[in-house]
């Protein structure tokens, strides 16, 4: 991948995940232009329920990732190149980057975007857990479905830990982000974020370390949303060591 390429997708992540950034200059030189695009192109989708309330408009935008996973030339854009470049010099595979797309869909023109709590964790999974999958595929692991589930579990459980932290802001903008806001219900996510995440660790085939960088705080946040759920829902979990430098 061009340099130039990658170091505008890191100044995305530096200016739109800040954690991701730092855990990525963490990791060996030779990942890092994996995990940058990958967590641009997350950015991107991000973005996209925000900055196009059109729903009409925000499917476009969608499809214009799709088209960018199909091998398509669509119109250019920084992340576009280098996602492709991913897609034909390594071992990541389109379906984790469209479960990425296909996630996103479930935010359009709503600001209650799950009506119960498997939905919000197919849209965990979808986000989140795929993420992890791809930039575990992407540097060269999750070869087999051991693999593949102990990375999906982890992204998943990393997912949840990052939107209750996010909860107290998605609800001063107008979102209702969890199908129940009570305490307990909170507490509930948190216990099963854990065990998912604790599970995968404990066998997790020898996925690459660079990979799972970006989860290095997932299990003192999910621990802190269990044992005080009710700040989840006003104060908002402690921020990061990497948001306070």
């Amino acid at each position: 991948m061009e340099t130039a390429a990658i170091t505008a997708c890191a100044a995305l992540v530096e200016r739109g995940d800040p954690d991701r950034f730092l855990a990525a200059m963490a990791a060996p030189v030779a990942a890092r232009g994996a995990l940058f695009t990958l967590t641009a192109f997350n950015l991107e989708l991000a973005r996209i329920p925000w900055v196009t309330r059109e729903t009409v408009l925000a499917q476009m935008r969608l499809q214009f990732w799709r088209d960018v996973v199909a091998g398509e030339d669509p119109a250019p854009h920084e992340v576009a190149g280098p996602l492709r470049a991913l897609l034909a010099g390594t071992d990541l595979t389109p379906a984790p980057l469209l479960a990425m797309i296909d996630a996103r869909e479930v935010e359009l023109g709503t600001s209650r975007p799950f009506a119960d709590t498997e939905a919000l964790w197919r849209y965990l999974s979808g986000t989140g857990g795929a993420l992890m999958v791809a930039m575990v595929q992407a540097l060269g692991g999750a070869g087999d479905a051991s693999g593949h589930d102990a990375a999906e579990a982890i992204g998943t459980a990393q997912g949840l830990a990052n939107y209750l932290a996010a909860v107290p802001a998605l609800t001063v903008a107008g979102r209702h982000p969890l199908p129940d806001q009570t305490a307990a219900a909170v507490a509930d996510l948190a216990a099963e974020g854990l065990r998912r995440f604790d599970q995968a660790r404990r066998r997790r085939p020898a996925l690459p370390r660079a990979a799972l960088l970006g989860a290095w705080r997932t299990r003192s946040l999910l621990a802190q949303a269990l044992a005080g759920p009710g700040a989840v829902l006003t104060s908002g979990l402690p921020q990061s060591e990497f948001r306070r430098r």
